[in-house]
């Protein structure tokens, strides 16, 4: 499997899902906009859930709910994220290898991304993730050299200005859309916010 780079609204969003249920195990869906050869690029998430990520009829649901919007949108789901309520601990759990998995079936070079919550801090210098790809039928870590987040200086920036600002508490995962179905879980006004202070950082996002 080729390189895979992640987008600042990717990123953003994951992190900000991560920090507003810090005591919670949180997910979601990774997606493309682009189908470039043997690159991945990552372009956008769907937050799913911060509550019972062994729910399999919720999950279910979101999986399907997400799969029709991206139909609509020229999109796919190319992976999935997750970060554990422990923060000492970034190992994949069975329920994320199932929905990888799931996702492994349906996208050839589909990734695992962890959270790691124990360099969650606005100052740590290096992106808190930690990859997994498909060989061989099991998931083993990816090579860190394959794996970008261009601009990672202004995204990172990016994340703790949004942090500050309390934009976490304003990003819908689907969870939250379950208990209020008015709630946009695709996060536009979220988009909009992330991709203006990106713009004159790097042009785009």
């Amino acid at each position: 499997m080729g390189e895979v780079e992640l987008s600042c609204r990717a990123y953003v969003k994951m992190y900000l899902h991560a920090s507003h249920f810090p005591r919670c195990s949180v997910n979601g869906l990774l997606l493309s906009s682009t189908s470039t050869g043997g690159a991945v690029c990552v372009t956008d998430c769907v937050p799913l859930l911060h509550s019972h990520l062994s729910l399999a009829p919720v999950t279910q649901l979101a999986l399907t709910q997400v799969d029709v919007w991206c139909s609509q949108t020229q999109q796919r789901i190319v992976g999935y994220y997750q970060a554990n309520a422990s923060v000492s601990d970034n190992s994949p759990t069975q329920g994320a290898l199932k929905i990888a998995d799931k996702i492994a079936e349906q996208c050839d070079g589909a990734v695992l991304l962890m959270l790691d919550g124990s360099k969650m801090s606005p100052d740590y210098r290096v992106p808190p993730i930690v990859m997994y790809e498909r060989k061989d039928s099991r998931w083993t870590l990816k090579d860190k050299h394959t794996i970008m987040l261009r601009q990672w200086e202004d995204t990172r920036a990016i994340a703790s200005q949004m942090l500050e600002s309390g934009d976490q508490s304003r990003l819908v995962d689907f969870d939250s859309h379950l208990d209020d179905i008015t709630k946009d879980w695709t996060n536009q006004k979220l988009n909009a916010k992330i991709a203006e202070l990106a713009s004159p950082a790097n042009g785009n996002i």
